[in-house]
């Protein structure tokens, strides 16, 4: 049975949350604050999915999953009640695997949870490293280099630039990255996808222009 670690310091929010969730099969903790969340992650790190509120006394969602990625990488569901881009920005620079804004619906969230959950890294075990000029992809290490330091970037940057990277120069559909990077069910939007890509061109710093932007199509890593 998948578990699901529940942190909201409303009541309220955490008993929708986990009427929802055992409705639909998962084994559901609470936490009340960030700090409770690390402590239960410490304790028992074998959460399938974390769902956590930005706004909370102690600790914010956005530090709490910093430190818990430096724990183990659980995936992460946040909450907010505010939905702009540098919050949505914020939260995938912290490791946020998905972003749902409040009100939100109960089984809308349940089934992003059944989607981050049945995720499957399929870029893992290619033993083949990528080189274009300074930049070194290593798909077996899942690292990535630039002028031999290496460039720290969130999950979800990672497997976006490994599936853009294994088919360079093919132009790519918006809705075949984001199927592939966040699964076939996915029920966000695309500023999702055009977020993570403002997001990797950061991380990429001089190779940026290396991530095409094909109008009314999708993108292309161009080499």
């Amino acid at each position: 049975m998948k578990k699901i670690l529940v942190v909201d310091d409303e009541e309220k929010i955490r008993s929708i949350i986990r009427k929802y969730g055992e409705f639909e099969g998962y084994l559901i903790e609470e936490a009340t604050d960030g700090m409770d969340a690390i402590q239960k992650v410490k304790e028992n790190s074998n959460y399938d999915v974390i769902i956590m509120d930005v706004m909370m006394p102690e600790l914010d969602g956005f530090s709490a999953c910093t430190e818990i990625k430096k724990i183990k990488d659980i995936p992460v569901i946040m909450l907010s009640a505010r939905g702009e881009e540098y919050d949505r920005i914020h939260g995938f620079e912290a490791g946020v695997d998905d972003y749902v804004i409040k009100p939100f619906s109960p089984r809308e969230l349940m089934m992003r949870v059944k989607v981050v959950t049945s995720r499957v890294r399929t870029t893992e075990g290619q033993a083949d490293i990528l080189k274009y000029e300074g930049l070194e992809i290593n798909f077996t290490a899942r690292t990535v280099a630039i002028d031999g330091k290496r460039v720290e970037m969130s999950p979800k940057e990672y497997e976006l630039l490994f599936y853009l990277a294994k088919n360079k120069n093919i132009a790519l559909q918006r809705n075949q990255i984001i199927t592939h990077v966040w699964g076939y069910d996915y029920y966000g939007d695309d500023r999702t996808l055009d977020t993570h890509i403002k997001l990797l061109r950061n991380s990429l710093g001089e190779y940026r222009k290396l991530l095409v932007t094909l109008r009314g199509i999708g993108y292309r890593f161009e080499t």
